[in-house]
């Protein structure tokens, strides 16, 4: 028995060292740029990213971060169709499209605070949506820069609390290193913000969501549910597309 038990701690020691090792990939899932739009090169420091642009002119503009593994030039033209008066810059992430480097929190937050700050310089209306993943980004850039507008499109209070929801036999909180606490970063947003959420979201529970709302000061967010909807099944939904265009 003592042989047996030995063994499996070993086992399950061995497993939490290749979920600590190995839980960026686990995360990031880089996609490449399969439809060709419009797109600019931004450099930061360790890297230089790929955005993909819908030009328009005027002050208005949306910044767009997607998922962890989407390809957000195949995402522009439904972002565009919701925003027809505005520029729309999607961003991919490191390692993603044609970006050079390597995701990470530290890194991803960093290149999307250069985002925003380009395009502020010459666009004094700006929004911002955020996807899953980049809805956490999305919500850290609202605590510390002027908004318009926030979207968040399936957000979750935290990655860490995701993940230990789906990994909930290992010790994920002491293991993470990529927690994307949008939780915490909420009460500081004063942007109007909308917070769609998938009926049937079976990636991030009605619960996540549920937690990161309850963070913002009184009158903040408003949610919109979109029925029957599952975490991959929003495209082309016109209730979605209304949601995103402050329709609903």
């Amino acid at each position: 028995m003592l042989t047996w038990l030995g063994g499996a701690a070993l086992v399950y020691v061995a497993l939490c060292a290749m979920l600590y090792v190995f839980q960026r990939s686990l995360l990031y899932f880089p996609q490449p740029a399969r439809v060709n739009v419009p797109s600019l090169r931004l450099s930061v420091p360790g890297a230089e990213l790929h955005v993909s642009v819908r030009e328009r002119d005027g002050p208005g503009a949306v910044i767009y971060l997607g998922g962890n593994a989407e390809d957000v030039s195949a995402s522009l033209a439904e972002i565009a169709a919701s925003f027809p008066e505005q520029a729309v810059y999607a961003l991919h992430y490191r390692g993603y499209g044609r970006s050079t480097g390597s995701p990470s929190e530290v890194a991803l937050q960093a290149d999307v605070l250069a985002l925003y700050d380009q395009v502020a310089r010459q666009r004094s209306d700006v929004t911002v949506v955020g996807r899953s993943l980049g809805s956490g980004l999305a919500v850290s850039l609202a605590a510390v820069r002027p908004l318009s507008r926030l979207v968040l499109v399936t957000p979750y209070d935290s990655i860490e609390a995701v993940a230990a929801q789906q990994y909930a036999v290992f010790p994920v909180r002491w293991l993470i290193k990529d927690r994307f606490d949008a939780a915490a970063r909420a009460p500081q947003v004063r942007a109007p913000t909308t917070v769609i959420i998938a009926e049937r979201d079976e990636v991030i529970r009605r619960a996540r969501s549920d937690a990161l709302v309850n963070r913002f000061a009184p009158g903040v967010a408003k949610v919109v549910v979109i029925a029957g909807a599952g975490h991959n099944t929003l495209d082309g939904r016109p209730d979605y597309e209304a949601a995103l265009a402050g329709q609903r």
